[in-house]
Order: C-alpha cells, then structure tokens, then sequence
C-alpha cells in the first residue's frame, strides 16, 4: 500500500530531510546538502528564494514507511521570463519501486495542474545555486558538494512516466600540471594590459573585496549566463544570502576578479575546497563537531571544485579567461593541490567549456534533467500560498 502526505509539520519536514540520509546510508559517494539549509526551504522567512518560488512538498510511505520524498517548485521568475508555463520537481529521492515514483511525480503534475501549468521537468531547484539534474553516468564518483548523487535506477523510474531528456551536464576531472605555463602566463600579462584590466583579489581583503564588488560581479555572472538552459537571475535576497557565504568560504588563492578601467566587473572565477569528506563525516550537521572539519577543509585544502568561471559577453573571447587560470593554477600548483573537479557544465554550453581548452580533463559524469508536457493549461483548483513556516 502507497500512501502520499503533503508535508505540513516540522515533524513531517524533518522526515523529509532525513529520508536521503536513510536511502544512501554507507553509500560512499553521496554528499549530503546541510540538514540545517534543507529544513526552511519551506520557510519563506529563512528562504530568501521564496521572494519568486511557491513550493510544495511531499513523503511517500509504503507498507507504513517512508519510502521516497519530492519537491514541486513553481519558479515564478522563470516563467515570466521564458514564457513557458513549467512547474519543477526537486528533492526527488526514492527506493526502486516504479509505483511510489509514479505516486510521487502524480502529486507534482496535480500541483502544476491546479496552478495552470502546461509542462514539468526536473529536477531543477530554485535556482542554478540549488541542486539540480539526475546522474546518469559515473555512479562510482563521489559526488560534489553541489551536485547530488542518485542511484542509477533513478532515470528509469522518471522515465517510466513518459519524461524526456531536456537538459544534459558533463562533469570532468582536470590533470593538474607539474609547472606552470609560461606561454600561458606571457599571454595574460599581454591582454591585462591589452584590455586594461585588473586582478582584484589581493589589493584588499576578501570581505572588503566581496562588500565592494559582490552585487556587480553576480550581475555579471547573470548576464554571462543568460542563455544558458532554464537559467534563472540571481536577484533580491537571493543574492546576500550567497555573498555573506562567499565572504566565509572562499580561498582567495582559487579565486580572480577582473575589472576594467571603468571598475566594472568583467570577469569572475571561482575554485571552492572541497568540503565533501567533511559534510560525510558529520553526516549533514554543523554541530558539534562538523564546524572544525568544515574550516580545517577550506583552510588546508587538497581537493577543490570549480564552482564558476564567467565573462561578461562583450569580453568573451577575448581571452581574458587565461588571466583567472593562470593565476588560479599557478596557485594549485605551488599548494599541492591533488584533485580538480569541475560542477556540472551544460552540453550545449561551449562557451564555458572553451574557457578551459588549455587544460588536460576527461568526463567522469554526466547528469540529465527531463520534461514532459501535462494537462492543458486550465486552472482547475485554488491552490493556496506557501505558509510562513510548517506548523508542530
């Protein structure tokens, strides 16, 4: 017997959260997100990507256990935007079992339905900060602590209800070089002055750095990205929320900031230490112990994911993506640095992916979104807001 429960209490909420850390229990490559960040995606109070998002969320139970869990998103944003009439389905996670999926993905597109939507596809978060995508080749990675990992019967199970592919990623393992290259370095030094631009990391510290120049360095990334697929504008509140994160996370060795004479931010690159063992060991907490891990990794790094390299689209092309390598590698290599790997970069994305062409990578996975058309586009229920907070 399958049984679907709207998620309405914290109890409720912090099943669902857990539910992951049951399925992949012992499972070395799953990295889970916080506990913490995970248990207010409903609170719009704590959630500052509920200013343009409604959510939904929801348990399956089986023979009266949890047996799987799934997130609607409607991204309100997005649509204005593309013109589509989409709701997303996120949070999917689920045992083997076709009929608690097909339960689960039947509460989205009821949902998507009642708000007049005409297409759902997923998983896609609520923003290209969240996680999205189902992993569909290199099930013996160890995941990023961006990305999420999933078993491989996950695609047939989405698939089993009539969802197609949408939107492809490739991931990849960078060889780290035993010395810098000086033809490399020649040449960024030519374009800095070429195009009169300037490495800001360094002349101030990184608090400073991110207070200065945070909001037009994402409004850059923004434009940067602007084409890419479903591709929502970090904006609002969304926007502090991840620079008072930038401002404690980042290594100022793994990252470059460019400016040209006008101080306006032309292009930004981002390499994060890897955290994952650490989220591993402390099993998704913060407290007590997890906190010390957590610096001990972003101090003393041996592994590190590329987070972002982007460029604004009149500087594109123009090379200036060699500077932020150069000095991000030059720093890799005098560090010791044992492991490089990229987040996801979509297929079609050439742009990102010629940025790094002097690089030595090979793919190690590839992840998949999935869409499919549902109802006609009728409003067929009053569906209310999302609570302020879940109730006890």
């Amino acid at each position: 017997m399958i049984e679907i429960k709207e998620v309405k209490t914290r109890k409720q909420m912090r099943r669902f959260t857990q539910f992951p850390f049951m399925l992949y229990k012992g499972n070395p490559y799953y990295v889970p997100s916080f506990r913490a960040d995970e248990n207010i995606i409903m609170d719009p109070l704590k959630n500052p990507s509920l200013e343009k998002c409604d959510i939904r969320c929801w348990l399956a139970y089986k023979d009266g256990k949890v047996a799987g869990r799934i997130a609607a998103i409607l991204q309100k944003q997005y649509n204005e935007i593309s013109g589509r009439k989409c709701i997303r389905f996120s949070r999917f996670d689920c045992i083997d079992d076709e009929k608690v999926a097909a339960a689960l993905l039947a509460e989205v597109e009821k949902y998507g339905i009642a708000l007049g939507m005409d297409t759902m596809h997923g998983p896609w978060g609520f923003n290209d900060q969240d996680r999205e995508g189902l992993l569909t080749y290199g099930f013996d990675r160890r995941s990023t602590y961006c990305t999420n990992y999933n078993y491989p019967y996950y695609e047939k199970l989405v698939k089993s209800q009539g969802f197609e592919d949408e939107s492809e990623w490739l991931e990849y393992d960078f060889v780290i070089p035993e010395k810098t290259d000086e033809r490399i370095a020649r040449i960024a030094e030519r374009l800095k002055d070429k195009f009169r631009v300037k490495e800001m990391v360094g002349t101030m510290p990184m608090k400073k750095l991110i207070a200065k120049y945070g909001h037009k360095a994402l409004e850059m990334v923004n434009k940067a990205y602007a084409v890419l697929d479903c591709y929502v504008p970090v904006e609002g509140g969304v926007v502090d929320s991840i620079l008072s994160q930038f401002a404690t996370i980042i290594n100022p060795r793994y990252f470059s900031m460019l400016v040209n004479d006008k101080d306006e931010v032309v292009g930004m690159a981002v390499m994060l230490p890897s955290i994952c063992e650490a989220i591993q060991k402390s099993n998704g907490r913060l407290f007590p112990f997890g906190v010390f891990r957590l610096l001990k990794a972003m101090h003393k790094p041996k592994e590190l994911e590329m987070a972002l390299i982007a460029v604004r689209p009149d500087y594109q092309k123009t090379g200036i993506n060699s500077l932020m390598i150069s000095r991000i590698m030059s720093n890799i290599i005098e560090d010791g640095i044992t492991k490089v790997e990229s987040n996801p970069e979509l297929v079609t994305n050439t742009a990102v992916q010629s940025q790094w062409t002097s690089l030595e990578k090979k793919v190690i996975k590839r992840r998949k979104c999935f869409v499919k058309k549902i109802a006609e586009s009728q409003v067929v229920a009053e569906v209310a807001p999302t609570d302020a907070t879940v109730s006890e």
